[in-house]
This record gives structure tokens, C-alpha cells and sequence, in this order.
């Protein structure tokens, strides 16, 4: 959702295409999907199940379901391979150096990794920000913290706000 509102602020600078737009909120979502995939290979195509694949998604520390040891494993490394900043990194250099430009929809892969870092806890799946280098993570405040969820969502319907209504003046700000 704040990728959307980024990209809401950035095409009234500067002209961002429907592609774009939609490429950047992919990214954005992506590293909380990605990992899901080889749940959702065990399931297709072996005897894993819709429940384990829902049960994971949605799953809180210490609760989620039982995977066999390679899926499980892929998993986790692909939630680690979508939240690391030297990857990240490595990707956004590597386009830098083909188009000489920055590739505006890594801006939402790297809105995600930021907004992952604060918005999780030591004891609910802190982000290994640094990964390959370390699965550590920094002790943030889990986004499923009650008082933090309302904060969040009042600050997102805040800056909807804002966006709605600026748009709507004459003067166009």
C-alpha cells in the first residue's frame, strides 16, 4: 500500500507509466510471495496441501505447519534472498550499469525491504537485511502490534487523504 502511495507522489513529479506503476507495486509485493512458491510446488505437485500453503502464509512464529526439510529450506532462503539489501543492491547496480538510469519499480522492492527491517520484531520474523552475510535481523516493532497497525493504516488513510484532495485544487497541489 505505501508503494502505491509512492508512486500516487512520484507520477506528480514526473510522467510514470500504467507499466510501470504496476511493475513497481509487483515488486513491492513480491518478496512476501516469492518464498511461497516452492510451498506451492509441494502442493501442486507432490502431496502438499492448499492448507499447509494458507497455514504458512498467514502463520505466526512458532506456528507454522510442518514442510519437508528442501521445501522448507527453499523457502526460507528465498524470504531471505527478496529482503537483503546487498542483493538488492546487486540487482539495482547490475540494471544501472545496462540502462544507466535507475529502474523506477526497484523502488518498491526496496520500499519493502526498508518498511520489512522497522515493521518486525526479534520474536516475529525479523528481516535478515544483510543476508548472505548474516540471517540476523534488527529488532523492530512487529507490524501486527495492535497500536502500530492503527498508526500505520491512520497514516496511510492520512496520506490518501492528502493525495486525494490536493489533486482535486485548482492549482494541482
Amino acid at each position: 500500500m505505501w508503494a502505491a502511495a509512492g508512486a500516487a507522489v512520484i507520477r506528480r513529479s514526473r510522467p510514470l507509466s500504467r507499466r510501470t506503476v504496476v511493475a513497481t507495486l509487483v515488486l513491492a509485493a513480491l518478496p512476501d510471495v516469492l518464498h511461497l512458491s516452492p510451498i506451492a510446488g509441494w502442493w501442486f505437485f507432490a502431496d502438499g496441501s492448499f492448507a499447509a500453503l494458507r497455514g504458512y502464509a498467514v502463520a505466526i512464529p512458532g506456528q507454522e505447519p510442518g514442510l519437508p526439510p528442501l521445501v522448507g529450506l527453499l523457502s526460507h532462503h528465498l524470504h531471505c534472498v527478496m529482503h537483503s539489501a546487498p542483493i538488492a543492491g546487486l540487482v539495482t547496480l547490475a540494471l544501472w550499469a545496462v540502462q544507466r538510469t535507475l529502474w523506477i519499480p526497484l523502488l518498491g522492492w526496496w520500499s519493502h525491504i526498508v518498511i520489512d527491517v522497522f515493521t518486525h520484531s526479534a520474536d516475529y520474523y525479523a528481516v535478515p537485511v544483510l543476508y548472505p552475510f548474516t540471517e540476523s535481523g534488527f529488532d523492530g516493532i512487529a507490524w501486527i502490534t495492535p497500536w502500530f497497525m492503527v498508526l500505520n493504516y491512520t497514516a496511510l488513510a492520512a496520506v490518501d487523504a492528502w493525495l486525494l484532495m490536493s489533486s482535486r485544487r485548482p492549482d494541482g497541489g
